[in-house]
C-alpha cells in the first residue's frame, strides 16, 4: 500500500510542469448518534484526497481526486500539467514558497498516519449513558451526535517543501426536550479528543433551561438589552471573519471598504479595547501553522501553499488591524500578507465576568442562547438576518423568569461591536450555525443594549 508521503514524492517526480505542489489529505471519522435517550447509530469512515497544483509560466492547473490508486496517479498529474499549460496567466502568480519549517511540522513527515476510531469515545460513551438515565428519570429526552475527525495533511512542492499537519476535530451537539416535546434547549462543545467533555454538566444546563421554559412570556418585536453567550457570539464573529477579505474591501464591495477607496484598516470599530485574532498555537484550538490552499479564491492563493502562519490580530484594541490577504492582494493594498487561519479568538478587557454573573446583574433583558439560519442581507454593512432557536429567556432583577417567543433578528456584527456595553470572560465554544465548517473558537459573552429583534417568529 502506498503511503501519503510516497504519493507526494511520486507525484512531484511525475510532474513536467515548471513548478508543482502536491497535497494529500488522509481523513478518518468516528461518530455516535442518539435520540430519545438511546444510542441509535455509530460508525467509522476513512477518506483520502489528492490535490495536484501544476504551474507552467504564470498559468496554474489544479486537479483534485478522491481515493486515487497508484496506477491512476500519473493520469492525475498529467491532467494538472495539461491544465496549467492551457491556462491563462494567473494574476496571483508568485514564486512557490521556499522551505522554512513552521513550528509543529519538523520531524513529523515520516510518521505513519494514525486514524481515529470508535475508541475515542471510550470514556465519553459511559458518561453519556449516565446522562440518558438521569434524563429519563426526570422526564427529559436527549438528542444529538458526537463526531471526531482526524485529518493528516501532507504537502510537498518542487521548491522543497515537505510539511505535515495532523488536525483533530471533535464536536458534541446536545439537544434536550421535555417529555411532551413542547420545550427545547441546545448546547454544544468543541473538543480535540473528548477527554475534556463533561456530559453531566451539559445535561444540567439543558435541564435548567427546560425548567425556565415552563413559563412562557409573549414579547413584541423591538430592540432589547440582550446577553449573547459565547456560542451566539462565535456565529456572528465567524461571519465577520469570513467577510474580511482585503481584496473585496479594497474594491469597495464590503463593510470594510473605505469611502473613496481603500480599506478601513486602522479605523476604530469599538470603544471597548477588543481583540479579535487567530493563533495556530492557541491551546485547545491548535490548527495548521502553514497555508493549505486546495484552490485559489479572493482570500487565498495556491501559490501561498506552505507560507508560515502565526498569531494575527484582525482587531486590536478595538481598531481594525488586518484583513484576509494573499501575497498578491497584499501588494495591491499595501498591507501585510495575512492569510486565513482556522481558528478565531475574541477577548475584552481583563476581569470580564462570566455569563452567569452578567445575567445576575441584569435588571431587565433577554438571554439569547443560540442563533440559526443566518444569512447576509447587505454586504456593504454586513447586515445579517436569522432566527433565534431553542431558548430565548426573559431576565428580570437578575433572574431568568421564563422563556419568550422566537424572533427574527437583523444585526451587523461590525455595527454590534461598536454598541457593546460589556464583554465577559472568554471561553472555548462551539458555534451552533457554523460548526459543520468552523469549530475552533474562543469567545466571550457580550451585552448589547439594543439588539434588534425585527419581527416575531412563529417557529417553535
Amino acid at each position: 500500500m502506498t503511503t501519503p508521503q510516497e504519493t507526494v514524492e511520486r507525484a512531484l517526480a511525475l510532474s513536467e510542469a515548471d513548478g508543482c505542489v502536491v497535497i494529500v489529505d488522509e481523513g478518518s471519522t468516528a461518530n455516535l448518534r442518539f435520540a430519545g435517550n438511546t444510542l441509535t447509530t455509530n460508525g467509522v469512515a476513512r477518506s483520502s484526497q489528492l490535490t495536484v497544483i501544476s504551474v507552467v509560466g504564470q498559468g496554474v492547473g489544479v486537479v483534485s481526486r478522491a481515493a486515487v490508486r497508484p496506477d491512476q496517479l500519473a493520469d492525475v498529474v498529467a491532467a494538472a500539467d495539461r491544465a496549467a499549460r492551457d491556462a491563462q496567466p494567473s494574476e496571483d502568480a508568485r514564486p512557490l514558497v521556499e522551505p522554512s519549517q513552521p513550528s509543529g511540522s519538523a520531524g513529523e513527515w515520516d510518521r505513519a498516519v494514525e486514524p481515529t476510531s470508535i475508541e475515542v469515545f471510550r470514556d465519553f460513551a459511559p458518561a453519556l449513558g449516565e446522562s440518558f438515565a438521569a434524563a429519563e428519570a426526570s422526564g427529559r429526552r436527549l438528542y444529538g451526535f458526537a463526531e471526531h475527525i482526524l485529518t493528516s495533511t501532507f504537502m510537498g512542492s518542487s521548491s522543497g517543501l515537505r510539511l505535515r499537519h495532523d488536525q483533530p476535530t471533535g464536536r458534541l451537539e446536545l439537544n434536550g426536550k421535555s417529555e411532551d416535546m413542547s420545550r427545547s434547549a441546545w448546547t454544544g462543545v468543541a473538543t480535540r479528543d473528548f477527554t475534556d467533555v463533561d456530559v453531566a454538566a451539559l445535561d444540567a444546563t439543558l435541564a435548567q433551561r427546560l425548567e425556565w421554559a415552563k413559563r412562557r412570556v409573549s414579547l413584541e418585536a423591538g430592540r432589547y438589552e440582550t446577553i449573547l453567550p459565547p456560542t451566539a457570539v462565535s456565529d456572528l464573529l465567524i461571519y465577520l471573519y469570513w467577510s474580511a477579505g482585503a481584496r473585496d474591501a479594497a474594491d469597495g464591495r464590503t463593510v470594510f471598504s473605505k469611502p473613496g477607496g481603500g480599506t478601513r484598516a486602522g479605523e476604530r470599530l469599538s470603544d471597548i479595547p477588543l481583540r479579535l485574532y487567530s493563533d495556530p498555537a492557541y491551546p485547545g484550538i491548535e490548527c495548521s501553522p502553514f497555508v493549505v490552499a486546495h484552490a485559489s479564491s479572493r482570500e487565498q492563493s495556491v501559490f501561498d501553499n506552505g507560507l508560515p502562519l502565526g498569531a494575527t490580530d484582525w482587531i486590536s484594541g478595538g481598531t481594525l488591524a488586518n484583513l484576509l490577504q494573499t501575497r498578491y492582494s497584499a501588494e495591491l493594498t499595501g498591507l501585510k500578507a495575512t492569510p486565513p487561519i482556522d481558528n478565531l479568538i475574541m477577548t475584552g478587557p481583563e476581569g470580564g465576568r462570566s455569563l452567569e454573573e452578567m445575567v445576575a446583574s441584569t435588571e431587565r433583558g433577554l438571554l439569547l442562547t443560540c442563533l440559526w439560519y443566518i444569512r447576509e442581507v447587505d454586504p456593504q454593512t454586513l447586515l445579517l438576518t436569522g432566527l433565534t432557536r431553542d431558548g430565548v429567556y426573559l431576565v428580570e432583577h437578575g433572574e431568568v423568569v421564563g422563556e419568550v417567543n422566537n424572533f427574527r433578528f437583523n444585526e451587523s456584527p461590525v455595527d454590534l461591536l461598536g454598541r457593546l456595553t460589556e464583554v465577559g470572560a472568554s471561553e472555548q465554544t462551539l458555534p451552533r450555525e457554523w460548526n459543520d465548517y468552523f469549530t475552533r473558537a474562543v469567545m466571550p459573552p457580550v451585552r448589547v443594549p439594543d439588539f434588534n429583534m425585527s419581527t416575531v417568529s412563529q417557529a417553535n
